[in-house]
């Protein structure tokens, strides 16, 4: 993990250098004072030598303070990868109360590693069947506020983009056609920025292509709705979901049911059971696992009719 890597680094280069600083400074003020206790020792006894350790050990002081401090940064960035580390296993294990109440504690961190993880993890407790519907919308304005907050802090973040477009989506599922479609145009240059910034991310090229499934399968009056609305209005085909879905189709559950969906709609049904069956067949982690491998199975049933 970069950020892990990049901690530890970093980590490392606190710790290190103020202490051969210290070592060095400690080394030359030895040397200085026992040169100097020998050119003065006849001058006053022991008094003047006496008294000129005392700024010596002020200064030793100080830097005995300075290696604490860097041993409380050094402390607190390995605890901080430590709950990155921790918190990437239990969403790795499916344990999403799990991983909620652990970032909460990070929710007024100015770190994006945490608040994008913490938008994430709110937004799919909101997923969990056992959630009420006020808490769900709580949950999902919640994630997009989390989500919001790390762009804010790291505008760099690929993840941070990525989030953002997935809980900006999610909100207009309680706002309307009007500012769904209104957000698109802001989810799309997202996503975009996301892939710019890292190109190899699949995740963010899987939700790309599901921003071109929603278009292509946008119903009628909804694209009445849009020309109304806006001049030129978000348009996407079938043929452009699958080019993208192909680039890492295996990756994710609902990636290969939105490309076993997209080619039941290009009426390939060769290409359509393939993808349906891997969906059906994937493991599932999530509740969204659970739902896709359901909805798989349904499409399969029908496609055997």
């Amino acid at each position: 993990m970069a950020g892990a890597t990049f901690m530890r680094f970093a980590a490392r280069t606190v710790l290190s250098a103020p202490a051969c600083k210290a070592v060095k400074i400690r080394g030359y003020h030895r040397q200085y004072l026992t040169i100097f206790r020998s050119n003065t020792s006849t001058i006053n006894g022991g008094r003047t030598a006496f008294l000129l350790t005392l700024p010596v050990l002020s200064y030793l002081g100080v830097e005995a303070y300075r290696t604490v401090q860097s041993a409380t940064v050094v402390h607190a960035l390995e605890k901080a990868e430590e709950a990155v580390e921790q918190a990437d296993y239990l969403y790795s294990c499916g344990e999403t109360e799990k991983l909620y109440q652990l970032l909460l504690q990070y929710k007024d961190s100015d770190d994006a590693e945490f608040l994008w993880r913490l938008a994430r993890a709110s937004r799919d407790l909101s997923l969990l069947a056992h959630i009420a519907a006020d808490e769900k919308k709580r949950l999902t304005f919640e994630a997009f506020e989390f989500a919001k907050k790390a762009l804010e802090k790291n505008e760099a973040c690929f993840a941070a983009h990525k989030w953002y477009a997935v809980c900006l989506s999610d909100i207009g599922d309680y706002e309307g056609v009007k500012v769904k479609i209104g957000n698109s145009y802001i989810i799309k240059e997202h996503l975009q920025r996301a892939i710019e910034l890292n190109p190899k991310d699949a995740t963010s090229i899987h939700i790309l292509g599901y921003w071109c499934f929603a278009f292509a399968e946008l119903a009628w009056y909804q694209r009445k709705v849009a020309a109304m609305i806006f001049a030129s209005p978000p348009t996407a085909t079938y043929e452009e979901v699958c080019y993208i879905l192909n680039v890492d189709p295996n990756f994710y559950s609902k990636n290969l049911l939105m490309l076993g969906k997209s080619y039941m709609s290009l009426k390939d049904q060769g290409n359509a059971v393939l993808w349906l069956r891997k969906a059906r067949d994937y493991p599932p982690h999530t509740e969204e696992d659970k739902e896709v491998h359901k909805e798989a199975l349904d499409l399969l049933k029908k496609l055997s009719a």
